[in-house]
C-alpha cells in the first residue's frame, strides 16, 4: 500500500469532474487500499479519487471510531434525499483545519458498485449520510467550502493560498 498525496484548496484539479468507472479490476482495488491508508492516516473519515488526483467516480469512507468498518462506493448515485435536513460542523481534508457548518439532507438512498463489482443499495442517515454526500461532491468537482459564502470563502483561500506559499 502507499501514501497518496491529498490535493488541497484551491487547487484547479479539485474541481474536475470524475468519469465513471467502467471495470472494476485489480488496479482499482489497489487504489481503494491506497486511499484507506491515506484515510487514515491523514485522519479523516472519507476520501474520493478527486482529492488524490484520480479522476474516477470512486469514494471511501469509515466513521467507526476504530477503523472497523471501511466502506468502498464506485460509481456512487444517491438515488433519494429526504426532506429533513441536519447540520454538521463539516472539515475536509482537502481543506485543512477549517471547519464550518454546512445543512444537507438527513438521509440518503444510494446505489454504487462495491470492490468486487457487484451492485448494492444502501438506505443511510446521519454522519455517514453527510459524508458520503460530502464525497459525491467531491466527485462532481464540488467542495464544502461551496456551501459558505463568499466572504468565508475567499478568507480559507487566501490563508490556504499563504499555507501553500510557506511550504514552497
Amino acid at each position: 500500500m502507499a501514501l497518496l498525496n491529498i490535493l488541497e484548496f484551491p487547487d484547479p484539479r479539485l474541481r474536475k469532474v470524475a468519469e465513471p468507472i467502467t471495470e472494476v479490476d485489480d488496479g482499482i482495488r489497489q487504489l481503494c487500499k491506497d486511499m484507506f491508508e491515506t484515510m487514515y492516516e491523514a485522519p479523516g473519515i472519507g476520501l474520493a479519487a478527486t482529492q488524490v488526483n484520480v479522476h474516477k467516480r470512486l469514494l471511501v469512507c469509515d466513521i467507526s471510531e476504530d477503523q472497523s468498518q471501511p466502506l468502498v462506493f464506485i460509481n456512487p448515485e444517491i438515488q433519494q434525499f429526504s426532506e429533513a435536513v441536519s447540520s454538521y460542523d463539516e472539515g475536509c481534508l482537502s481543506v485543512p483545519g477549517y471547519f464550518e457548518e454546512v445543512e444537507r439532507p438527513d438521509s440518503i438512498v444510494i446505489t454504487a458498485l462495491d470492490q468486487n463489482g457487484e451492485t448494492f443499495q444502501l438506505q443511510i442517515d446521519g454522519l455517514l449520510s453527510t459524508c458520503i454526500q460530502h464525497e459525491i461532491d467531491h466527485l462532481n468537482g464540488k467542495l464544502f467550502v461551496d456551501y459558505l459564502s463568499p466572504i468565508k470563502r475567499k478568507r480559507i483561500r487566501s490563508k490556504l493560498e499563504k499555507q501553500h506559499k510557506k511550504r514552497a
